[in-house]
Protein backbone atom coordinates (compact mmCIF):
# COMPACT_ATOMS: atom_id res chain seq x y z
CA UNK A 1 0.00 0.00 0.00
CA UNK A 2 1.33 3.40 -1.38
CA UNK A 3 2.43 5.63 1.97
CA UNK A 4 0.89 8.96 1.80
CA UNK A 5 2.66 11.98 1.07
CA UNK A 6 3.21 14.02 4.63
CA UNK A 7 1.50 17.52 4.98
CA UNK A 8 4.25 19.86 5.93
CA UNK A 9 6.66 20.87 3.43
CA UNK A 10 10.27 22.46 4.12
CA UNK A 11 10.43 26.48 3.54
CA UNK A 12 13.34 26.22 1.94
CA UNK A 13 14.03 22.71 0.03
CA UNK A 14 17.89 24.24 -0.38
CA UNK A 15 20.21 21.72 0.65
CA UNK A 16 22.99 22.08 -1.60
CA UNK A 17 26.45 21.44 -0.52
CA UNK A 18 28.02 24.36 -2.36
CA UNK A 19 26.65 27.12 -3.46
CA UNK A 20 24.63 26.68 -0.44
CA UNK A 21 21.57 28.02 0.86
CA UNK A 22 21.57 32.00 1.56
CA UNK A 23 21.16 33.16 5.20
CA UNK A 24 17.55 33.04 6.06
CA UNK A 25 17.37 36.47 6.35
CA UNK A 26 18.51 37.10 2.84
CA UNK A 27 17.20 39.59 -0.36
CA UNK A 28 18.30 41.13 -2.64
CA UNK A 29 17.82 44.27 -1.02
CA UNK A 30 21.04 43.42 0.98
CA UNK A 31 23.07 43.85 -2.36
CA UNK A 32 21.98 47.47 -2.59
CA UNK A 33 25.02 48.86 -1.45
CA UNK A 34 27.02 46.59 -3.36
CA UNK A 35 30.29 49.33 -5.37
CA UNK A 36 28.96 48.08 -8.87
CA UNK A 37 30.42 49.87 -11.15
CA UNK A 38 33.20 51.30 -9.12
CA UNK A 39 36.82 50.05 -9.15
CA UNK A 40 37.98 47.91 -6.60
CA UNK A 41 41.03 50.26 -6.00
CA UNK A 42 38.94 53.13 -5.42
CA UNK A 43 38.42 54.12 -1.60
CA UNK A 44 34.52 52.72 -2.06
CA UNK A 45 35.98 49.14 -2.93
CA UNK A 46 39.39 49.05 -0.51
CA UNK A 47 36.88 49.75 2.08
CA UNK A 48 34.64 47.14 1.72
CA UNK A 49 37.36 44.29 0.57
CA UNK A 50 39.39 45.35 3.78
CA UNK A 51 36.15 45.16 5.80
CA UNK A 52 35.03 42.29 4.60
CA UNK A 53 39.06 40.52 5.45
CA UNK A 54 38.70 42.53 9.28
CA UNK A 55 35.10 40.98 10.11
CA UNK A 56 36.51 37.51 9.24
CA UNK A 57 39.28 37.68 11.37
CA UNK A 58 36.74 38.91 13.68
CA UNK A 59 34.35 36.35 13.25
CA UNK A 60 36.46 33.41 13.15
CA UNK A 61 38.77 34.67 15.80
CA UNK A 62 41.50 34.65 13.52
CA UNK A 63 44.75 35.36 15.31
CA UNK A 64 45.88 39.32 14.87
CA UNK A 65 49.35 38.14 13.71
CA UNK A 66 47.34 35.50 10.98
CA UNK A 67 47.43 37.29 7.18
CA UNK A 68 43.96 36.96 5.80
CA UNK A 69 43.61 37.05 1.78
CA UNK A 70 40.89 37.49 -0.75
CA UNK A 71 42.17 35.26 -3.70
CA UNK A 72 40.69 34.18 -7.18
CA UNK A 73 38.93 30.90 -7.70
CA UNK A 74 36.88 29.97 -4.64
CA UNK A 75 38.77 27.17 -2.43
CA UNK A 76 40.09 26.06 -5.00
CA UNK A 77 42.57 28.89 -6.20
CA UNK A 78 43.00 29.38 -2.69
CA UNK A 79 44.11 25.96 -1.75
CA UNK A 80 46.30 25.22 -5.05
CA UNK A 81 47.87 29.03 -4.71
CA UNK A 82 49.45 27.45 -1.03
CA UNK A 83 50.34 24.16 -2.70
CA UNK A 84 52.17 25.63 -5.27
CA UNK A 85 54.06 28.68 -3.07
CA UNK A 86 54.82 26.89 0.02
CA UNK A 87 55.60 23.31 -0.81
CA UNK A 88 58.95 21.87 -1.94
CA UNK A 89 61.27 22.96 0.51
CA UNK A 90 60.74 19.74 2.45
CA UNK A 91 58.99 16.63 1.75
CA UNK A 92 55.30 16.57 2.26
CA UNK A 93 52.99 14.02 3.90
CA UNK A 94 49.52 14.15 1.69
CA UNK A 95 45.97 13.12 3.33
CA UNK A 96 42.91 12.13 1.82
CA UNK A 97 39.90 10.28 2.72
CA UNK A 98 37.74 11.88 -0.02
CA UNK A 99 37.76 13.37 -3.35
CA UNK A 100 38.89 16.60 -2.87
CA UNK A 101 41.89 15.40 -0.49
CA UNK A 102 42.55 13.27 -3.67
CA UNK A 103 43.15 15.95 -6.10
CA UNK A 104 45.66 17.71 -3.84
CA UNK A 105 47.51 14.42 -3.46
CA UNK A 106 47.79 14.31 -7.70
CA UNK A 107 48.92 17.75 -8.03
CA UNK A 108 51.37 17.32 -5.57
CA UNK A 109 52.51 14.11 -6.77
CA UNK A 110 52.29 13.81 -11.03
CA UNK A 111 52.24 18.22 -11.37
CA UNK A 112 54.61 19.54 -8.88
CA UNK A 113 56.29 16.03 -8.06
CA UNK A 114 57.47 16.43 -4.45
CA UNK A 115 59.13 14.04 -2.45
CA UNK A 116 55.81 13.17 -0.60
CA UNK A 117 54.52 9.88 1.38
CA UNK A 118 50.15 9.46 0.69
CA UNK A 119 47.73 8.60 3.71
CA UNK A 120 44.77 7.94 2.10
CA UNK A 121 41.81 6.27 3.90
CA UNK A 122 37.94 5.01 2.40
CA UNK A 123 34.88 6.90 1.94
CA UNK A 124 33.78 7.41 5.97
CA UNK A 125 36.76 6.97 7.50
CA UNK A 126 39.56 8.76 8.31
CA UNK A 127 43.54 8.56 8.64
CA UNK A 128 45.09 8.32 11.77
CA UNK A 129 46.38 12.17 11.99
CA UNK A 130 48.50 10.97 15.12
CA UNK A 131 50.94 9.05 12.89
CA UNK A 132 51.86 11.37 9.84
CA UNK A 133 55.48 13.08 10.32
CA UNK A 134 55.36 16.66 11.28
CA UNK A 135 58.66 17.12 10.87
CA UNK A 136 57.56 17.52 6.59
CA UNK A 137 54.80 19.31 5.63
CA UNK A 138 50.87 18.07 5.57
CA UNK A 139 48.01 18.74 2.82
CA UNK A 140 44.44 17.78 4.40
CA UNK A 141 40.98 18.55 4.60
CA UNK A 142 39.28 19.01 7.72
CA UNK A 143 36.05 18.06 6.55
CA UNK A 144 35.75 16.02 3.84
CA UNK A 145 32.50 17.41 2.05
CA UNK A 146 31.81 14.55 -0.78
CA UNK A 147 32.50 11.59 2.31
CA UNK A 148 30.42 13.35 5.39
CA UNK A 149 33.79 13.07 7.61
CA UNK A 150 35.95 15.06 9.58
CA UNK A 151 38.57 15.69 12.00
CA UNK A 152 37.27 15.71 15.73
CA UNK A 153 39.89 17.96 16.42
CA UNK A 154 43.43 19.01 16.06
CA UNK A 155 44.99 17.27 19.13
CA UNK A 156 46.77 15.20 16.69
CA UNK A 157 49.32 18.08 15.28
CA UNK A 158 51.77 19.04 17.45
CA UNK A 159 52.57 22.76 18.41
CA UNK A 160 56.77 22.36 17.89
CA UNK A 161 56.21 20.86 14.28
CA UNK A 162 58.94 21.67 11.88
CA UNK A 163 56.96 21.67 8.81
CA UNK A 164 53.60 23.42 7.34
CA UNK A 165 49.78 22.57 8.12
CA UNK A 166 47.73 23.29 4.64
CA UNK A 167 44.41 22.75 6.01
CA UNK A 168 41.59 22.74 3.60
CA UNK A 169 38.76 24.02 5.48
CA UNK A 170 35.98 24.94 2.68
CA UNK A 171 33.00 23.28 4.52
CA UNK A 172 34.30 23.45 8.22
CA UNK A 173 35.21 27.04 8.68
CA UNK A 174 32.31 28.67 10.42
CA UNK A 175 30.68 25.39 11.35
CA UNK A 176 33.67 23.91 13.54
CA UNK A 177 36.31 24.85 15.91
CA UNK A 178 39.32 25.14 13.73
CA UNK A 179 42.50 25.58 15.90
CA UNK A 180 44.57 28.23 14.92
CA UNK A 181 47.62 27.34 16.38
CA UNK A 182 47.53 24.43 14.92
CA UNK A 183 47.05 25.57 11.33
CA UNK A 184 49.80 27.16 8.86
CA UNK A 185 47.90 27.79 6.14
CA UNK A 186 43.80 27.85 6.17
CA UNK A 187 41.51 27.89 3.01
CA UNK A 188 37.97 28.56 2.21
CA UNK A 189 35.37 29.92 0.13
CA UNK A 190 32.06 32.15 0.72
CA UNK A 191 29.95 30.05 -0.71
CA UNK A 192 29.67 27.02 1.94
CA UNK A 193 28.68 27.56 5.75
CA UNK A 194 28.01 30.95 4.87
CA UNK A 195 25.88 30.70 1.50
CA UNK A 196 27.50 33.48 -0.10
CA UNK A 197 28.62 33.60 -4.14
CA UNK A 198 30.74 31.33 -5.43
CA UNK A 199 34.67 32.08 -7.34
CA UNK A 200 36.16 34.00 -4.55
CA UNK A 201 38.45 32.21 -1.84
CA UNK A 202 40.07 33.18 1.45
CA UNK A 203 44.08 32.29 2.33
CA UNK A 204 44.73 32.33 5.62
CA UNK A 205 48.52 32.52 6.66
CA UNK A 206 50.36 31.65 9.89
CA UNK A 207 53.39 33.68 10.69
CA UNK A 208 55.17 30.47 9.81
CA UNK A 209 53.95 30.23 6.44
CA UNK A 210 54.76 34.00 5.65
CA UNK A 211 58.42 33.06 6.83
CA UNK A 212 57.99 30.07 4.47
CA UNK A 213 57.17 32.17 1.28
CA UNK A 214 59.93 34.52 2.42
CA UNK A 215 62.71 32.33 2.65
CA UNK A 216 61.78 29.69 -0.61
CA UNK A 217 61.29 29.61 -3.68
CA UNK A 218 59.92 26.85 -5.85
CA UNK A 219 61.93 25.15 -8.59
CA UNK A 220 58.75 25.33 -11.53
CA UNK A 221 57.03 28.68 -12.19
CA UNK A 222 54.41 30.24 -10.70
CA UNK A 223 52.10 32.25 -12.91
CA UNK A 224 50.78 35.89 -12.09
CA UNK A 225 48.14 34.76 -10.14
CA UNK A 226 49.59 32.18 -7.75
CA UNK A 227 52.40 34.95 -6.60
CA UNK A 228 52.46 36.33 -2.94
CA UNK A 229 55.74 37.77 -2.86
CA UNK A 230 58.18 40.55 -4.49
CA UNK A 231 61.66 40.68 -4.22
CA UNK A 232 61.38 38.15 -1.02
CA UNK A 233 59.05 40.07 0.35
CA UNK A 234 55.22 39.19 1.10
CA UNK A 235 52.78 41.34 -0.97
CA UNK A 236 50.92 42.97 2.29
CA UNK A 237 48.18 44.37 -0.43
CA UNK A 238 46.90 40.97 -1.20
CA UNK A 239 46.36 40.60 3.10
CA UNK A 240 44.44 44.60 3.15
CA UNK A 241 41.88 44.13 0.16
CA UNK A 242 44.31 44.68 -2.35
CA UNK A 243 43.41 42.07 -4.59
CA UNK A 244 45.55 39.86 -7.26
CA UNK A 245 42.35 40.16 -9.53
CA UNK A 246 39.54 41.95 -9.75
CA UNK A 247 36.79 40.58 -7.44
CA UNK A 248 33.17 41.18 -8.11
CA UNK A 249 32.25 43.55 -5.30
CA UNK A 250 28.48 42.22 -6.07
CA UNK A 251 29.69 39.18 -4.48
CA UNK A 252 31.98 41.07 -1.86
CA UNK A 253 28.77 42.76 -0.57
CA UNK A 254 26.77 39.19 -0.32
CA UNK A 255 29.61 38.28 1.95
CA UNK A 256 29.42 41.04 4.39
CA UNK A 257 25.84 40.44 4.54
CA UNK A 258 26.79 36.68 5.59
CA UNK A 259 29.01 37.94 7.86
CA UNK A 260 26.75 40.25 9.65
CA UNK A 261 24.36 37.56 10.04
CA UNK A 262 26.86 35.37 11.36
CA UNK A 263 27.62 37.46 14.27
CA UNK A 264 23.71 38.30 14.59
CA UNK A 265 23.29 34.44 15.05
CA UNK A 266 26.28 34.21 17.51
CA UNK A 267 29.18 34.13 15.52
CA UNK A 268 30.85 30.81 15.38
CA UNK A 269 29.61 29.77 18.60
CA UNK A 270 26.23 30.18 17.01
CA UNK A 271 26.80 29.06 13.62
CA UNK A 272 27.92 25.43 15.40
CA UNK A 273 24.80 25.39 17.33
CA UNK A 274 23.01 25.39 14.24
CA UNK A 275 24.63 22.84 12.17
CA UNK A 276 24.56 20.74 14.95
CA UNK A 277 20.98 20.77 15.66
CA UNK A 278 20.33 20.02 11.72
CA UNK A 279 22.95 17.26 11.85
CA UNK A 280 21.48 15.61 14.88
CA UNK A 281 18.01 15.81 13.35
CA UNK A 282 19.56 13.35 10.64
CA UNK A 283 21.51 11.65 12.42
CA UNK A 284 18.44 11.15 15.08
CA UNK A 285 16.10 9.51 12.10
CA UNK A 286 18.71 7.07 10.82
CA UNK A 287 18.56 5.96 14.02
CA UNK A 288 15.06 4.90 13.64
CA UNK A 289 15.16 3.17 10.57
CA UNK A 290 17.06 0.24 9.43
CA UNK A 291 17.06 1.07 5.78
CA UNK A 292 19.49 4.24 6.04
CA UNK A 293 22.84 5.11 7.61
CA UNK A 294 25.27 7.96 8.09
CA UNK A 295 28.30 7.04 5.97
CA UNK A 296 30.60 7.92 8.89
CA UNK A 297 31.77 5.11 10.39
CA UNK A 298 33.04 6.57 14.17
CA UNK A 299 30.58 9.09 14.91
CA UNK A 300 33.10 11.15 16.64
CA UNK A 301 34.11 12.07 12.85
CA UNK A 302 30.63 12.70 11.30
CA UNK A 303 30.11 16.01 9.87
CA UNK A 304 27.76 18.33 10.82
CA UNK A 305 27.63 20.09 7.80
CA UNK A 306 27.88 17.93 4.49
CA UNK A 307 26.14 15.29 6.20
CA UNK A 308 26.48 11.96 3.93
CA UNK A 309 24.16 9.04 3.97
CA UNK A 310 24.28 5.09 2.68
CA UNK A 311 20.76 3.18 1.98
CA UNK A 312 20.96 -0.27 3.55
CA UNK A 313 18.04 -1.94 3.21
CA UNK A 314 18.94 -5.65 1.42
CA UNK A 315 16.41 -5.45 -1.33
CA UNK A 316 18.34 -2.88 -3.28
CA UNK A 317 20.29 -4.19 -6.20
CA UNK A 318 21.51 -0.97 -7.97
CA UNK A 319 22.48 1.44 -5.36
CA UNK A 320 23.44 3.91 -7.43
CA UNK A 321 20.08 4.07 -9.48
CA UNK A 322 17.97 4.07 -6.40
CA UNK A 323 19.37 6.83 -4.05
CA UNK A 324 19.11 8.75 -8.01
CA UNK A 325 15.60 7.94 -7.78
CA UNK A 326 14.55 9.03 -3.64
CA UNK A 327 16.46 11.98 -4.79
CA UNK A 328 14.86 13.10 -8.11
CA UNK A 329 11.33 12.15 -6.52
CA UNK A 330 12.01 14.58 -3.65
CA UNK A 331 13.10 17.33 -6.20
CA UNK A 332 10.53 17.04 -8.36
CA UNK A 333 8.39 17.66 -5.50
CA UNK A 334 10.11 20.86 -4.83
CA UNK A 335 11.00 19.15 -1.18
CA UNK A 336 14.86 19.12 -0.99
CA UNK A 337 17.20 20.00 -4.25
CA UNK A 338 20.47 19.14 -5.22
CA UNK A 339 21.06 15.92 -2.36
CA UNK A 340 22.50 13.45 -4.86
CA UNK A 341 25.71 11.55 -3.24
CA UNK A 342 29.37 13.33 -5.02
CA UNK A 343 29.64 11.71 -8.07
CA UNK A 344 32.89 10.07 -6.84
CA UNK A 345 31.93 9.04 -3.32
CA UNK A 346 29.67 5.82 -2.59
CA UNK A 347 26.02 5.56 -3.94
CA UNK A 348 23.74 7.81 -1.44
CA UNK A 349 22.73 10.90 -0.21
CA UNK A 350 24.45 14.06 0.75
CA UNK A 351 22.30 17.01 3.07
CA UNK A 352 23.76 20.12 3.30
CA UNK A 353 23.37 20.89 7.23
CA UNK A 354 25.61 24.39 7.80
CA UNK A 355 24.06 27.28 9.58
CA UNK A 356 22.42 28.77 7.14
CA UNK A 357 19.84 26.06 7.17
CA UNK A 358 17.20 25.80 9.24
CA UNK A 359 16.62 23.31 11.78
CA UNK A 360 12.28 23.43 10.83
CA UNK A 361 13.42 22.96 6.86
CA UNK A 362 15.63 19.78 7.81
CA UNK A 363 12.47 18.10 10.06
CA UNK A 364 9.95 18.73 7.54
CA UNK A 365 12.17 17.33 4.97
CA UNK A 366 12.75 14.07 6.80
CA UNK A 367 9.46 12.41 6.66
CA UNK A 368 9.22 13.13 2.90
CA UNK A 369 12.77 11.39 2.48
CA UNK A 370 11.02 8.20 3.86
CA UNK A 371 8.13 8.65 2.14
CA UNK A 372 10.45 8.76 -1.27
CA UNK A 373 12.23 5.37 0.33
CA UNK A 374 9.14 3.50 0.53
CA UNK A 375 7.45 4.71 -2.61
CA UNK A 376 10.47 3.72 -4.86
CA UNK A 377 11.52 0.76 -2.69
CA UNK A 378 7.83 -0.39 -3.63
CA UNK A 379 8.36 0.01 -7.25
CA UNK A 380 11.92 -1.54 -7.26
CA UNK A 381 10.11 -4.91 -5.55
CA UNK A 382 7.60 -4.67 -7.74
CA UNK A 383 9.83 -4.36 -11.00
CA UNK A 384 11.98 -7.32 -9.83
Amino acid sequence: MAMQKPATRPVNPRFSSGPCAKPPTWTLDALQDAALGRSHRAAVGKTKLKDAIETTRAVLGVPADYKIGIVPASDTGAYEMAMWTLLGERPVQMVAWESFGAGWVTDAVKQLKIEHTVHTAEYGEIVDMAALNYDQDVCFTWNGTTSGVRMPNGDAIPANRAGLTLCDATSAAFAMDLPWDKLDVTTFSWQKVLGGEAAHGILILSPRAVTRLEIYTPAWPLPKIFRLTKGGKLIDGIFEGATINTPSMLCVEDYLFALDWAKSVGGVPGLIKRANANAQAIWDFCDRHDWIDNLAVDPATRSNTSVCLKFTDDRITDGAAFAKAVAKRLEVEGIALDIGAYRDAPAGLRIWCGGTVETADIQAMLPWLEWAFATEIEAHSQAA
